[in-house]
Parts: structure tokens; C-alpha cells; sequence
């Protein structure tokens, strides 16, 4: 079997930005920012409407260079780890666990999305905007229904078409299902190579990785920069009552947020065997890096070195799990989108059956598994789901408008999602000798 390099030394460029308080600095540049935007805004006097758009534009210039930064690089990254973390398993642990895995994934993914509609359900945020007067509607928007009958009969096509017949043509368009899924079976291939054959293949991926990392790091240093100016650039164009208008909205989102955490919580107790309080002290690196860059590709290779050194997870489950879960395992972003189309269709007066919720939740678990793991992925994606629920799209800008902030949150929570699977899959498949127990660390 080949030797594979702990990939811990991928994430070495990170730490500098962690010891650095990357998340304090984030927290300034959206202060400053959100203040800058105020000023800059027409509403005040100080600016023409010309001038302030014309500084709108150079504002956001760090945030594009660096969601276009972490675009580049993700492709390659979640390529290459994925294909070292099969290639060094053994053929018996992927069968016994791959499986497993993504059932865990399509689990977590309908727990989050029934704590989003049990939440919305409960506290009705939309119909707090409609009695504002509800979200525009243009005349020439139209809801657009679901048959069920069709949904039924795509099943079949849906399935066939998760195997993609051109992987250039996914890797182009950014299709990261089926980037996903073809790196799977490539990786499952090279398995079945003789060591001498597939270790030029292995010492190239790693090549790559390493590569990857240090593009991530010239992206994480514009984190800062980058948030003050989206910021900046999102008020100067909307004004600050946007956000006081949404805010109700924005705090039922967090609270499904809070309560899928303490899922992830109870699992880590009840099936992980360790503290929750000692998990969450051992992974906030990530999670504050998840919190300040919104991107799970962006903050996955330092969750693998966290994984090793304070979770003691075995490589193999290390390099399989997250880049996996990077990808596919988007609860925080389930959680968001199901929430999300429940308030507009509230705000826009709509009235959903049982079947339109278990379209939706149905919609929701396809939709998010296909999310790509960048900042603003969860909306480019949200689209389908509205659209594919018959409730407009008008609204949609509006959301946009706010979703940098709930972005934040929802990849943390997405992180801790893919941290609290690779402790739990350890615990059964793991190789329990090079653990570290959570009660010795610092």
C-alpha cells in the first residue's frame, strides 16, 4: 500500500492567519464597512447617486478577487483530496462506510430542513413583511407548479444524470456533483492500480494540494478587506433599513442555525462519546474561519489538520469525509433555503399544503447536495428550489441583499456538520490508535 504525507503541512499558511485573529478582523472590516456604506449611500446628501455606484464598483473589487480566488482553486482542491483520501483507504473501508456516509449526510440534511420549516412554521417571518405590503411582484412574474407526477417520473433521469457523460464539461461549468461523483469512481479506479503504477498519480495530487493551499492563503489575506468592501458596497446601493426591515428574518434563520448546532451537539455525545463543549473549544478554528471567509472549500484544508491533530481522526476518514462533506453536506444551507422559501411564500400571501412541504423538503435535500461551496452558493441555488415551489423570484434580490451576513453563520454550521461526521465515522471505522482524547488537550 502506498505512503501517503500527512496533509497537515497543506495548512501551514493558515495558521498565521488564525494566531493573526482573521474572525476580529472580519468583525472590524463589517463595522467599518457597514459605516462606510451608510455615508456613502445617496440617501445622505453627501454623494450623488453617479458617484457613490462609481464607488460601489471599486469597493466590491477585493470581495470578487477573492470569491473568484477561491472559485480557481476549489475544483482542484476538493479533486485531489478526495482522490488521495480513497486511494489511501482500503477497498473493504469504502464499501463499509461510503454508503453509510452519504445516508448520514441525507439524514442530517432532512433533520436540518424540518428544524428550518418546524421554526418558520412557528414564528411566521413573512407574514411580518406582507403586512408591510409583501415583496414586489412584477407583472410579468408567474409562479410556475409542481406536478407530482413529473417529479415521480425525473426520478429515474435525475439518477442517471448524477454520472456526468462529459467531467470537462462539469468541471467548466462549476457542476460539483458531478465533479464530485466522477473523482469518485476515478479514485475507486486507481485502487485497483499496482503501487508502482498509481504512485506518480498520488505525489501529483499532493503537488496540487499544496499548490491549492497557498492560493487559499493569498485569498485569506484579502478576507478582511474583502467583507468591508461587499459591505460598504451592499448599503451605499440599498441603505441600512434593508436589514432592520429583514431582521426578524434573518433572526429565525439563526435560530434554526442554534438548534441544528445543538443537534450536531447531542450527536457528538450520544454517538461520538465526547464532550460537547471540549468538540467545540477543539474545532473554532475552523469555525471562525468558516465564519469569516462564508466559504467550506475556502476553510477545508484547515479542518483536516484540525481533524488530526486535536480530533485524532484517522487519515483515511480525515481526507475522505470532509472534502466529501465540503461538498454535499450543506445542512446549514438546507436549513437556510427551506426557511427561505417559506417566508416569501408567506411574504407573497401564499398558502402551502402538506404536499407542497414535502416537495419543498424533497427539492431542498436534491438542491442542497448540489451546492457549490462558496460564498453566496446557497442562493444561486435557492432559485431552483423557489422556482420548482411555484413562488416567485422577485423577492430573490432582496435576499441577496442580506445573504453575506447569513453566510457566515450557515457555513460554520456547515463545518461543525462535516467535523461532527468525520468523529462520529471514526468512532466505528476509524483506526482508534492515533486518537487524541479530547479531556488532554489545551
Amino acid at each position: 500500500m502506498i505512503e501517503f504525507r500527512p496533509i497537515n503541512h497543506l495548512s501551514t499558511h493558515l495558521d498565521r492567519l488564525i494566531k493573526g485573529q482573521l474572525w476580529l478582523k472580519v468583525i472590524v472590516g463589517l463595522v467599518l464597512g457597514a459605516g462606510a456604506g451608510v455615508l456613502l449611500n445617496p440617501s445622505t446628501g453627501l454623494l450623488s447617486e453617479e458617484i457613490s455606484l462609481r464607488l460601489a464598483d471599486w469597493l466590491d473589487l477585493p470581495g470578487q478577487i477573492f470569491m473568484r480566488l477561491v472559485q480557481m482553486i476549489m475544483i482542484p482542491l476538493i479533486f485531489t483530496s478526495i482522490l488521495t483520501g480513497i486511494v489511501s483507504n482500503t477497498s473493504e473501508n469504502l464499501k463499509s462506510f461510503g454508503l453509510r456516509l452519504l445516508l448520514y449526510f441525507i439524514f442530517t440534511t432532512v433533520v436540518a430542513i424540518v428544524l428550518g420549516l418546524i421554526v418558520t412554521l412557528i414564528f411566521k417571518p413573512g407574514q411580518y413583511v406582507l403586512s408591510l405590503g409583501g415583496f414586489p411582484h412584477s407583472d410579468d412574474s408567474q409562479s410556475i407548479p409542481v406536478e407530482e407526477t413529473d417529479l415521480m417520473d425525473n426520478i429515474p433521469n435525475t439518477i442517471s444524470n448524477l454520472i456526468p457523460n462529459n467531467p470537462l464539461e462539469s468541471i467548466l461549468t462549476g457542476e460539483m456533483l458531478g465533479v464530485v461523483i466522477f473523482t469518485i469512481i476515478i479514485g475507486v479506479a486507481i485502487t485497483q492500480l499496482q503501487d508502482e503504477i498509481a504512485r506518480p498519480i498520488i505525489r501529483f495530487s499532493e503537488a496540487v494540494q499544496k499548490i491549492c493551499m497557498i492560493v487559499v492563503s493569498w485569498a485569506m489575506a484579502l478576507v478582511p478587506y474583502a467583507v468591508f468592501g461587499l459591505i460598504a458596497a451592499l448599503l451605499s446601493r440599498t441603505g441600512f433599513e434593508i436589514f432592520l426591515g429583514l431582521g426578524y428574518y434573518m433572526g429565525v434563520v439563526i435560530l434554526g442555525l442554534i438548534l441544528l448546532l445543538a443537534f450536531y451537539l447531542l450527536m457528538v455525545l450520544v454517538v461520538g462519546k465526547k464532550s460537547p463543549l471540549k468538540f467545540l473549544k477543539a474545532i473554532k478554528e475552523p469555525q471562525l474561519l468558516a465564519f469569516s471567509t462564508a466559504s467550506s472549500a475556502a476553510v477545508m484544508p484547515l479542518s483536516m489538520k484540525t481533524a488530526d491533530e486535536k480530533l485524532g481522526i484517522s487519515s483515511y476518514i480525515r481526507d475522505f469525509v470532509i472534502p466529501v462533506g465540503a461538498t454535499i453536506n450543506m445542512d446549514g444551507t438546507a436549513l437556510f433555503q427551506c426557511v427561505t422559501t417559506l417566508f416569501m411564500a408567506q411574504a407573497y400571501g401564499m398558502e402551502l399544503t402538506i404536499m407542497n412541504l414535502l416537495l419543498i423538503t424533497f427539492t431542498v435535500v436534491a438542491a442542497s447536495i448540489g451546492t457549490p461551496a462558496i460564498p453566496g452558493g446557497g442562493v444561486i441555488v435557492l432559485a431552483s428550489v423557489l422556482q420548482g415551489s411555484g413562488i416567485p423570484l422577485d423577492g430573490l434580490i432582496v435576499i441577496i441583499g442580506i445573504d453575506r451576513i447569513l453566510g457566515m453563520f450557515r457555513t460554520s454550521v456547515n463545518v461543525t456538520g462535516d467535523l461532527t461526521a468525520c468523529l462520529i465515522f471514526n468512532r466505528f471505522y476509524g483506526n482508534t490508535s492515533n486518537q487524541v482524547p479530547l479531556k488532554k488537550q489545551e
